[in-house]
Protein backbone atom coordinates (compact mmCIF):
# COMPACT_ATOMS: atom_id res chain seq x y z
CA UNK A 1 0.00 0.00 0.00
CA UNK A 2 2.78 2.68 0.94
CA UNK A 3 4.20 3.36 -2.65
CA UNK A 4 8.14 4.04 -2.44
CA UNK A 5 7.23 6.67 -5.74
CA UNK A 6 7.08 9.98 -5.35
CA UNK A 7 5.83 13.05 -7.78
CA UNK A 8 9.07 14.16 -9.38
CA UNK A 9 10.66 17.80 -9.34
CA UNK A 10 8.57 20.66 -7.58
CA UNK A 11 5.19 18.48 -8.10
CA UNK A 12 3.44 18.38 -5.00
CA UNK A 13 1.75 15.26 -3.44
CA UNK A 14 -1.60 16.51 -3.06
CA UNK A 15 -2.60 18.77 -5.57
CA UNK A 16 -0.23 17.90 -8.05
CA UNK A 17 0.77 21.32 -9.08
CA UNK A 18 4.79 22.86 -9.46
CA UNK A 19 4.67 25.26 -6.60
CA UNK A 20 6.54 23.68 -3.81
CA UNK A 21 9.12 26.34 -1.26
CA UNK A 22 11.69 24.95 0.61
CA UNK A 23 11.56 26.12 4.22
CA UNK A 24 12.58 23.79 6.82
CA UNK A 25 15.66 21.33 7.22
CA UNK A 26 16.74 19.11 9.71
CA UNK A 27 19.31 15.81 10.01
CA UNK A 28 20.70 12.91 11.79
CA UNK A 29 16.94 12.14 12.96
CA UNK A 30 15.85 9.35 13.87
CA UNK A 31 13.97 7.17 11.20
CA UNK A 32 11.59 5.69 13.42
CA UNK A 33 9.71 7.14 16.67
CA UNK A 34 8.25 4.09 18.36
CA UNK A 35 10.83 0.96 18.28
CA UNK A 36 11.40 -0.67 20.97
CA UNK A 37 15.08 -1.04 22.43
CA UNK A 38 15.97 -2.76 25.00
CA UNK A 39 19.42 -2.23 24.81
CA UNK A 40 20.68 1.82 24.95
CA UNK A 41 23.38 0.87 22.23
CA UNK A 42 20.55 -0.22 19.89
CA UNK A 43 18.84 2.66 20.39
CA UNK A 44 21.28 5.16 20.01
CA UNK A 45 22.26 3.04 16.75
CA UNK A 46 19.33 3.14 15.16
CA UNK A 47 19.37 4.51 11.38
CA UNK A 48 18.64 8.24 10.83
CA UNK A 49 17.58 10.37 8.26
CA UNK A 50 17.35 14.11 6.60
CA UNK A 51 14.29 15.82 6.69
CA UNK A 52 13.68 18.82 4.15
CA UNK A 53 10.24 20.22 3.91
CA UNK A 54 8.60 21.80 1.07
CA UNK A 55 5.08 23.46 1.38
CA UNK A 56 3.02 23.92 -1.41
CA UNK A 57 2.68 27.44 -2.54
CA UNK A 58 -1.11 26.18 -4.05
CA UNK A 59 -2.70 23.84 -1.16
CA UNK A 60 -0.55 24.25 2.00
CA UNK A 61 0.52 20.34 1.46
CA UNK A 62 4.34 19.85 3.51
CA UNK A 63 5.90 17.10 2.03
CA UNK A 64 9.62 15.53 3.35
CA UNK A 65 12.31 15.67 0.02
CA UNK A 66 14.12 13.99 1.64
CA UNK A 67 12.39 10.91 3.44
CA UNK A 68 14.03 7.54 2.44
CA UNK A 69 11.12 4.39 1.92
CA UNK A 70 13.40 1.56 2.22
CA UNK A 71 14.65 2.97 5.54
CA UNK A 72 10.99 2.49 7.43
CA UNK A 73 10.56 -0.83 9.01
CA UNK A 74 7.49 -1.30 10.59
CA UNK A 75 7.57 -4.89 12.01
CA UNK A 76 6.72 -6.15 15.77
CA UNK A 77 9.16 -4.21 17.32
CA UNK A 78 7.06 -1.10 16.23
CA UNK A 79 4.67 0.19 19.28
CA UNK A 80 2.65 3.41 18.60
CA UNK A 81 -0.51 2.27 21.19
CA UNK A 82 -1.86 4.53 23.19
CA UNK A 83 -3.97 2.30 24.97
CA UNK A 84 -2.59 2.62 28.30
CA UNK A 85 -3.70 6.16 28.95
CA UNK A 86 -7.33 6.28 30.07
CA UNK A 87 -7.39 9.72 28.26
CA UNK A 88 -6.86 8.30 25.02
CA UNK A 89 -9.61 5.37 25.12
CA UNK A 90 -12.14 8.45 26.24
CA UNK A 91 -10.99 10.01 23.22
CA UNK A 92 -11.14 6.60 20.91
CA UNK A 93 -14.73 5.65 22.78
CA UNK A 94 -16.34 9.06 21.79
CA UNK A 95 -14.91 8.75 18.43
CA UNK A 96 -16.19 5.32 18.27
CA UNK A 97 -19.32 6.34 19.60
CA UNK A 98 -19.83 9.17 16.88
CA UNK A 99 -19.12 6.61 14.21
CA UNK A 100 -22.02 4.22 15.73
CA UNK A 101 -24.47 6.88 16.83
CA UNK A 102 -24.11 9.90 14.59
CA UNK A 103 -22.74 8.89 11.70
CA UNK A 104 -24.90 5.27 11.12
CA UNK A 105 -22.27 2.83 11.24
CA UNK A 106 -24.21 -0.02 11.87
CA UNK A 107 -25.06 -3.58 9.97
CA UNK A 108 -21.53 -2.81 7.97
CA UNK A 109 -18.36 -4.07 7.32
CA UNK A 110 -15.71 -2.10 8.46
CA UNK A 111 -12.40 -1.90 6.87
CA UNK A 112 -9.56 -0.12 9.35
CA UNK A 113 -6.11 0.46 7.40
CA UNK A 114 -3.08 0.47 9.38
CA UNK A 115 -5.21 -0.96 12.01
CA UNK A 116 -2.30 -1.24 14.58
CA UNK A 117 -3.41 -3.90 17.32
CA UNK A 118 -7.41 -3.58 16.72
CA UNK A 119 -8.24 -0.95 19.29
CA UNK A 120 -10.60 1.28 17.46
CA UNK A 121 -11.89 -0.91 14.93
CA UNK A 122 -12.70 -3.78 18.04
CA UNK A 123 -15.10 -1.10 19.39
CA UNK A 124 -16.49 -0.82 16.07
CA UNK A 125 -17.54 -4.36 16.67
CA UNK A 126 -17.79 -5.40 19.28
CA UNK A 127 -21.39 -3.94 20.59
CA UNK A 128 -23.61 -6.54 19.06
CA UNK A 129 -26.52 -3.92 18.67
CA UNK A 130 -24.73 -1.89 16.00
CA UNK A 131 -24.03 -5.81 14.01
CA UNK A 132 -20.80 -5.05 12.54
CA UNK A 133 -17.93 -6.90 11.49
CA UNK A 134 -14.82 -5.98 10.78
CA UNK A 135 -11.47 -6.38 8.92
CA UNK A 136 -8.14 -4.56 9.83
CA UNK A 137 -4.73 -4.63 7.05
CA UNK A 138 -1.67 -4.19 8.76
CA UNK A 139 1.68 -5.72 8.08
CA UNK A 140 2.82 -5.39 11.94
CA UNK A 141 -0.27 -6.71 13.49
CA UNK A 142 0.47 -8.69 16.51
CA UNK A 143 -2.51 -10.52 17.85
CA UNK A 144 -5.01 -13.42 16.95
CA UNK A 145 -6.49 -13.50 13.35
CA UNK A 146 -9.74 -13.61 14.46
CA UNK A 147 -11.90 -12.80 17.47
CA UNK A 148 -16.01 -12.20 18.35
CA UNK A 149 -16.75 -15.71 16.25
CA UNK A 150 -15.63 -14.51 13.21
CA UNK A 151 -16.91 -11.24 13.23
CA UNK A 152 -13.76 -9.37 13.07
CA UNK A 153 -10.92 -10.73 11.51
CA UNK A 154 -6.90 -9.03 10.47
CA UNK A 155 -5.08 -9.30 7.75
CA UNK A 156 -1.25 -9.32 8.06
CA UNK A 157 -1.01 -7.18 4.78
CA UNK A 158 -1.37 -3.78 2.79
CA UNK A 159 -4.82 -3.05 1.72
CA UNK A 160 -5.25 -1.97 -1.71
CA UNK A 161 -6.41 -3.50 -5.33
CA UNK A 162 -5.74 -6.88 -4.33
CA UNK A 163 -8.33 -6.63 -1.50
CA UNK A 164 -10.93 -5.20 -4.24
CA UNK A 165 -12.71 -8.59 -3.08
CA UNK A 166 -13.30 -7.52 0.20
CA UNK A 167 -16.72 -5.93 0.32
CA UNK A 168 -17.02 -2.52 2.61
CA UNK A 169 -19.19 -0.06 3.87
CA UNK A 170 -16.90 1.75 6.07
CA UNK A 171 -13.09 2.18 5.49
CA UNK A 172 -11.13 3.91 8.09
CA UNK A 173 -7.65 5.04 8.12
CA UNK A 174 -6.09 6.86 11.29
CA UNK A 175 -2.50 7.86 11.26
CA UNK A 176 -1.29 6.38 8.24
CA UNK A 177 -1.74 8.49 5.70
CA UNK A 178 1.06 11.27 7.35
CA UNK A 179 3.82 8.20 7.25
CA UNK A 180 3.28 7.52 3.13
CA UNK A 181 5.65 9.91 0.94
CA UNK A 182 2.77 9.47 -2.18
CA UNK A 183 -0.75 9.94 -0.68
CA UNK A 184 -2.24 10.82 -3.81
CA UNK A 185 -1.49 6.86 -4.86
CA UNK A 186 -2.45 5.95 -1.37
CA UNK A 187 -6.01 7.36 -2.02
CA UNK A 188 -6.36 5.53 -5.56
CA UNK A 189 -5.25 2.24 -4.40
CA UNK A 190 -7.90 2.49 -1.18
CA UNK A 191 -10.36 3.66 -4.38
CA UNK A 192 -9.37 0.19 -6.29
CA UNK A 193 -10.05 -1.74 -3.63
CA UNK A 194 -13.11 -0.16 -3.26
CA UNK A 195 -13.87 -1.19 -7.23
CA UNK A 196 -16.58 -3.12 -6.28
CA UNK A 197 -18.29 -0.55 -3.34
CA UNK A 198 -18.95 2.41 -5.02
CA UNK A 199 -20.87 3.73 -1.98
CA UNK A 200 -18.41 2.70 0.73
CA UNK A 201 -17.57 6.20 2.86
CA UNK A 202 -13.86 6.19 3.96
CA UNK A 203 -13.35 8.34 7.32
CA UNK A 204 -9.20 9.48 7.96
CA UNK A 205 -7.63 11.45 10.47
CA UNK A 206 -3.66 12.96 10.64
CA UNK A 207 -2.30 15.74 12.81
CA UNK A 208 -2.93 18.96 11.73
CA UNK A 209 -0.10 21.16 10.48
CA UNK A 210 -1.78 24.21 11.20
CA UNK A 211 -1.95 23.40 14.79
CA UNK A 212 1.53 22.90 14.70
CA UNK A 213 2.65 26.36 13.27
CA UNK A 214 0.13 27.88 15.52
CA UNK A 215 1.78 26.33 18.57
CA UNK A 216 5.10 26.21 17.29
CA UNK A 217 5.94 22.64 18.00
CA UNK A 218 9.01 22.18 17.21
CA UNK A 219 8.59 18.21 18.68
CA UNK A 220 6.01 17.58 16.42
CA UNK A 221 8.32 17.18 12.92
CA UNK A 222 9.65 14.06 12.36
CA UNK A 223 11.31 11.37 10.26
CA UNK A 224 8.00 8.83 10.48
CA UNK A 225 6.02 11.93 9.43
CA UNK A 226 7.02 12.63 5.87
CA UNK A 227 3.34 14.53 4.81
CA UNK A 228 1.96 16.72 6.67
CA UNK A 229 -2.05 18.27 6.07
CA UNK A 230 -3.59 21.66 6.32
CA UNK A 231 -7.52 21.81 6.08
CA UNK A 232 -6.83 22.88 2.24
CA UNK A 233 -4.17 20.46 1.52
CA UNK A 234 -6.35 17.52 2.94
CA UNK A 235 -9.67 18.86 0.42
CA UNK A 236 -7.37 18.89 -2.62
CA UNK A 237 -5.81 15.74 -2.26
CA UNK A 238 -9.37 13.71 -1.98
CA UNK A 239 -10.48 15.68 -4.56
CA UNK A 240 -7.88 15.14 -6.93
CA UNK A 241 -7.67 11.34 -5.98
CA UNK A 242 -11.98 11.27 -7.16
CA UNK A 243 -13.58 11.70 -3.76
CA UNK A 244 -16.41 13.76 -2.46
CA UNK A 245 -15.53 15.56 0.97
CA UNK A 246 -18.54 15.37 3.37
CA UNK A 247 -16.94 16.95 6.32
CA UNK A 248 -13.74 17.80 7.51
CA UNK A 249 -13.01 19.05 10.93
CA UNK A 250 -10.69 19.22 13.87
CA UNK A 251 -10.85 17.39 16.70
CA UNK A 252 -8.79 16.44 19.71
CA UNK A 253 -8.28 19.57 20.88
CA UNK A 254 -7.30 20.95 17.27
CA UNK A 255 -4.52 18.39 16.87
CA UNK A 256 -5.87 16.53 14.49
CA UNK A 257 -7.66 16.86 11.13
CA UNK A 258 -11.13 14.14 10.77
CA UNK A 259 -12.32 13.67 7.20
CA UNK A 260 -15.31 12.27 5.82
CA UNK A 261 -15.62 11.26 2.08
CA UNK A 262 -17.50 9.39 -0.46
CA UNK A 263 -16.11 7.85 -4.10
CA UNK A 264 -17.00 10.25 -7.11
CA UNK A 265 -15.77 11.64 -10.34
CA UNK A 266 -11.89 13.20 -10.54
CA UNK A 267 -11.73 16.84 -10.03
CA UNK A 268 -9.30 19.71 -8.69
CA UNK A 269 -9.58 22.07 -6.29
CA UNK A 270 -9.34 25.39 -6.73
CA UNK A 271 -8.79 27.16 -3.46
CA UNK A 272 -5.47 28.38 -2.15
CA UNK A 273 -3.72 28.36 0.93
CA UNK A 274 -1.79 30.98 2.56
CA UNK A 275 -0.04 28.44 4.33
CA UNK A 276 3.57 28.92 3.21
CA UNK A 277 4.46 32.38 5.37
CA UNK A 278 3.35 30.49 8.56
CA UNK A 279 5.58 27.48 7.71
CA UNK A 280 8.71 29.93 6.65
CA UNK A 281 8.17 31.87 10.05
CA UNK A 282 7.72 28.67 12.33
CA UNK A 283 10.74 27.44 10.64
CA UNK A 284 12.77 30.88 11.64
CA UNK A 285 12.63 30.86 14.88
CA UNK A 286 13.29 26.88 15.58
CA UNK A 287 17.41 27.77 16.48
CA UNK A 288 15.81 30.33 19.07
CA UNK A 289 13.44 28.01 20.49
CA UNK A 290 16.83 24.82 20.66
CA UNK A 291 18.67 27.71 22.17
CA UNK A 292 16.35 28.54 25.25
CA UNK A 293 15.03 25.63 25.61
CA UNK A 294 18.73 24.21 26.70
CA UNK A 295 19.01 27.31 28.57
CA UNK A 296 16.02 26.33 30.80
CA UNK A 297 16.60 22.98 31.31
CA UNK A 298 19.88 23.26 32.16
CA UNK A 299 18.09 25.14 35.58
CA UNK A 300 16.90 21.66 36.52
CA UNK A 301 19.77 20.78 36.70
CA UNK A 302 19.44 17.14 35.79
CA UNK A 303 16.42 16.19 37.80
CA UNK A 304 13.87 16.59 35.11
CA UNK A 305 11.83 14.64 32.45
CA UNK A 306 10.14 14.48 29.50
CA UNK A 307 6.40 12.88 30.07
CA UNK A 308 5.55 10.96 26.92
CA UNK A 309 7.44 8.48 24.66
CA UNK A 310 5.88 8.81 21.75
CA UNK A 311 6.63 10.94 18.56
CA UNK A 312 6.53 14.11 20.25
CA UNK A 313 8.88 13.19 23.35
CA UNK A 314 11.29 11.01 20.80
CA UNK A 315 11.73 14.61 18.71
CA UNK A 316 12.13 16.78 21.78
CA UNK A 317 15.01 14.61 23.44
CA UNK A 318 16.89 14.47 20.14
CA UNK A 319 15.98 17.86 19.36
CA UNK A 320 17.46 19.69 22.61
CA UNK A 321 18.70 16.92 24.50
CA UNK A 322 20.41 14.34 21.70
CA UNK A 323 23.67 13.52 24.80
CA UNK A 324 21.00 12.88 27.37
CA UNK A 325 23.46 15.87 29.51
CA UNK A 326 19.38 17.65 30.58
CA UNK A 327 17.08 15.61 30.95
CA UNK A 328 17.18 12.59 33.41
CA UNK A 329 14.57 10.00 31.58
CA UNK A 330 11.70 9.86 29.79
CA UNK A 331 8.08 9.02 31.30
CA UNK A 332 5.46 6.42 29.61
CA UNK A 333 2.33 4.65 30.63
CA UNK A 334 3.16 1.88 27.84
CA UNK A 335 4.55 -0.98 30.50
CA UNK A 336 6.24 -2.22 26.72
CA UNK A 337 8.28 0.54 26.21
CA UNK A 338 8.87 1.13 30.35
CA UNK A 339 12.43 -0.64 30.96
CA UNK A 340 13.59 0.25 26.75
CA UNK A 341 15.17 3.40 25.85
CA UNK A 342 13.86 6.27 22.97
CA UNK A 343 15.51 5.96 20.01
CA UNK A 344 18.57 8.32 18.82
CA UNK A 345 19.51 9.41 22.23
CA UNK A 346 19.23 6.13 24.24
CA UNK A 347 16.79 8.11 27.27
CA UNK A 348 15.34 5.48 29.45
CA UNK A 349 11.70 4.90 29.71
CA UNK A 350 10.40 4.84 32.81
CA UNK A 351 7.17 4.25 35.06
CA UNK A 352 6.30 7.62 36.50
CA UNK A 353 6.34 5.76 39.55
CA UNK A 354 9.52 5.63 39.41
CA UNK A 355 10.64 9.20 39.12
CA UNK A 356 11.00 9.65 43.13
CA UNK A 357 13.65 7.57 43.61
CA UNK A 358 15.55 9.04 40.34
CA UNK A 359 14.98 12.12 42.05
CA UNK A 360 13.45 13.77 39.28
CA UNK A 361 11.24 16.68 40.29
CA UNK A 362 9.90 17.94 37.27
CA UNK A 363 8.42 16.80 34.21
CA UNK A 364 7.92 18.06 30.78
CA UNK A 365 4.44 17.50 29.32
CA UNK A 366 4.85 16.92 25.76
CA UNK A 367 0.81 17.11 25.13
CA UNK A 368 -1.69 18.90 26.92
CA UNK A 369 -4.74 16.49 26.50
CA UNK A 370 -3.22 14.23 28.72
CA UNK A 371 -2.27 16.84 31.98
CA UNK A 372 -5.71 16.15 33.97
CA UNK A 373 -4.61 12.21 33.63
CA UNK A 374 -1.57 12.31 34.94
CA UNK A 375 -1.79 14.66 37.54
CA UNK A 376 -4.72 12.50 38.56
CA UNK A 377 -2.44 9.44 38.30
CA UNK A 378 0.25 11.54 40.73
CA UNK A 379 -2.60 12.01 43.27
CA UNK A 380 -3.17 8.64 43.42
CA UNK A 381 0.27 7.60 43.85
CA UNK A 382 0.96 10.39 46.56
CA UNK A 383 3.52 12.23 44.57
CA UNK A 384 4.37 15.54 44.39
CA UNK A 385 5.90 16.53 40.90
CA UNK A 386 6.05 19.44 39.05
CA UNK A 387 4.18 18.66 35.42
CA UNK A 388 5.48 21.51 32.98
CA UNK A 389 2.95 21.81 29.75
CA UNK A 390 5.93 22.71 26.93
CA UNK A 391 3.13 24.49 24.91
CA UNK A 392 2.41 27.10 28.05
CA UNK A 393 5.53 27.48 29.83
CA UNK A 394 8.27 27.58 27.31
CA UNK A 395 6.95 28.69 24.13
Amino acid sequence: MISDTKPSGDQCSACGRNNLTQFFSRKNSPVHMHTLFSQRRQAMDIERGSILLACCEYCGFVGNLKFDLSKMHYDSTYDNSQTYSAAYMHYMDDLANRLLFQKGVNNCTVVEVGCGNGSFLRKLVEKEEASNKGIGFDPAYRGPDTEMDGRLRFERRFYDHRASDTQADVVICRHVIEHVPNPFDLLLQIKAALSESPDARVFFETPCFEWILRNGAYWDICYEHCSYFSNNSLHALFERAGFAIKEIERIFGSQYLWLEAQIRERQDHTSQDGITKAAMDYASHESAFVAYMKRELRKFDGHIAIWGAGAKGVSFANLIDPTRKLVDCVVDLNPQKQAGYIPGTGHPIVSYQDLPERGVKSALLMNPNYRDENLSLLKENGQILQLLDIGCYFT
